[in-house]
C-alpha cells in the first residue's frame, strides 16, 4: 500500500468498516476482463476469518464465470464526506474502505436459510419473517476471504 498513513491493520477495525457497508462488489475473470457486480452481502466470521454471503437468482452469468474460475476479488466502502478548503482551492474525500481476495463456492439448499439470516442481520432485520418458499428461487452463494486489506482516510479535526 503506497499510503501506510491510512493503511488499516487491526482484523478487528478491518471488519467494522465492512459491517458499515452496505454494498459488496465483486470482481469475476471474464476472458481477460474483470466482471463486476455490486451485490448486498451477510457477513460471518469465524476464528479471524470471514466469509460473505449472497443471494441471487438461479441463473446468470456470475454462476457461469465463477464456475469457470471461482478466484474472485471484492472491495467494499463507505464514510464518504467531501472536504474542501476554499482558502487553498483543494479538495479530498474521507472514506473507509476495504479490498480483498477469495473464493466462491455455492451453498446447498440446507445451508441457505442460515446465509439469508445473515443477510437480513447485515441490514439490521434479524428478525424478519421472510417468505421461506422463495428459498427454492434463490441461489445462495459464499465468498471465503483469503485476504483483506482496509484503508481510512479521515481529515484532521484538530
Amino acid at each position: 500500500m503506497r499510503r501506510s498513513d491510512r493503511e488499516v491493520t487491526e482484523f478487528k477495525d478491518i471488519t467494522a468498516i465492512m459491517e458499515k457497508c452496505d454494498v459488496c462488489r465483486i470482481a469475476l475473470n471474464n476472458q481477460g476482463y474483470p466482471y463486476i457486480l455490486p451485490l448486498n452481502f451477510g457477513m460471518e466470521i469465524k476464528e479471524n476469518h470471514i466469509v460473505l454471503y449472497f443471494h441471487g437468482a438461479m441463473e446468470g452469468t456470475k454462476y457461469d464465470l465463477i464456475k469457470q474460475d471461482n478466484r474472485v476479488s471484492f472491495e467494499m466502502d463507505c464514510e464518504h464526506k467531501l472536504v474542501t478548503e476554499t482558502e487553498t482551492g483543494n479538495c479530498t474525500m474521507e472514506y473507509e474502505s476495504v479490498i480483498g481476495q477469495g473464493h466462491m463456492e455455492m451453498l446447498s439448499d440446507d445451508e441457505k436459510y442460515n446465509a439469508l439470516c445473515l443477510l437480513m442481520k447485515h441490514y439490521h432485520q434479524e428478525d424478519f419473517p421472510f417468505n421461506k418458499s422463495v428459498m427454492q428461487y434463490t441461489k445462495v452463494f459464499k465468498l471465503v476471504v483469503e485476504k483483506v486489506t482496509g484503508k481510512k482516510r479521515m481529515k484532521n479535526t484538530n
